[in-house]
């Protein structure tokens, strides 16, 4: 997620990345202890890949860096460390892994990013592919257990339903917050709702979206649901109806939050600091509301019936390590 003021009628993202890659053979090779991840809890994008390396249990592979939920016109920093700094990468502001890589760095400074931990460099910032890659070139250090979050035989399926996900749902809600005209975002509103009502449908007989385990789709799908009421209901006008009154996908997105390394990776403290205050284009007050209620995020959810479990034959991951845990007062 990158920082700014949108003021184009219709919003477009920037979707030009650092595409290097981690992978075998090439030049950033996969070696555990070499790359640090940072994240910041607040980012829809960053969320992802916190989700999956926790689902991975790739924690001892690659550190992970947090940066605070709110940021200037420059960079994410690492306002939650003491003094400011990172402890491994010893800076204070994620700009300057972006300017070690590439003096005068020309685009936003987003999160999530792999860092080099020797050189300081950002490797990769290109968010879709670093979980792909967490999936398919780290699997010789993923702990016993690990679901496969893309298996072979439903990736061209996967494909389509996540480019979906990610046009109109992933996207889509920032489309309708930062319209602005009324007819971008009519248009836009539009499109979100006739995106989460396909997502009812097709949830309504499949536990996952995949079938009867947990994907790298289910993830994606995820990271926007779980920030639904707290922010895009009001804040980027996606009023329709809240998560909470659509019966099917409140159910899966509670059923997801249950599992292990989806809602103890949540932090809603973060998640309204950073788009309340932050957004001040939208938000000019400033002022983050106190609700929602949370406390429904934990009532059951009855999703068992459809038969399936997230993790399979496999099995969930153990307890978060006490530095990434999320404090008890940012969850329900």
């Amino acid at each position: 997620m990158s920082q700014g003021t949108y003021v184009e009628p219709s919003y477009e993202r920037d979707t030009r990345y650092i595409t290097d890659r981690i992978a075998e053979g090439g030049e950033w090779p996969v070696e555990p202890g070499r790359y640090r991840l940072v994240v910041a809890r607040a980012c829809p994008w960053a969320h992802r890949s916190i989700i999956v390396r926790r689902l991975l249990g790739l924690e001892d592979a690659i550190s992970m860096g947090i940066c605070g939920p709110t940021h200037d016109e420059d960079s994410w920093t690492f306002d939650l460390d003491p003094g400011h700094l990172d402890p491994v990468l010893q800076i204070p502001r994620l700009k300057d892994a972006y300017e070690a890589r590439q003096p005068g760095y020309p685009r936003g400074i987003t999160v999530p990013a792999i860092v080099e931990v020797a050189s300081g460099k950002v490797v990769t910032n290109d968010f879709p592919q670093i979980t792909l890659d967490l999936s398919t070139q780290w699997r010789e250090h993923h702990r016993a257990g690990a679901p496969d979050l893309y298996p072979e035989p439903l990736r061209d399926e996967m494909d389509q339903v996540m480019r979906r996900i990610y046009t109109e749902v992933n996207n889509g809600v920032y489309r309708c917050g930062f319209a602005g005209t009324q007819e971008a975002y009519d248009a836009a509103y539009d499109r979100l709702f006739t995106a989460l009502d396909w997502l009812e449908e097709r949830l309504a007989d499949r536990r996952f979206l995949m079938g009867e385990t947990i994907t790298e789709a289910d993830v994606r799908l995820f990271t926007t649901l779980v920030r639904f009421d707290a922010v895009y209901h009001g804040h980027f006008k996606c009023n329709r109806s809240k998560l909470s009154e659509m019966p099917v996908l409140w159910a899966y997105a509670r059923d997801l939050f249950q599992t292990p390394g989806f809602g103890d990776t949540t932090d809603f403290a973060h998640i309204k600091a950073h788009y309340y205050a932050v957004h001040l284009d939208i938000n000019p007050t400033g002022v983050i509301p106190k609700g929602p209620d949370l406390a429904g995020w934990l009532s059951e959810h009855g999703r068992e019936r459809l038969g399936g479990s997230p993790f399979g034959d496999g099995t969930p991951p153990g307890p978060v390590a006490p530095a990434e845990t999320v404090p008890e007062d940012h969850q329900p």
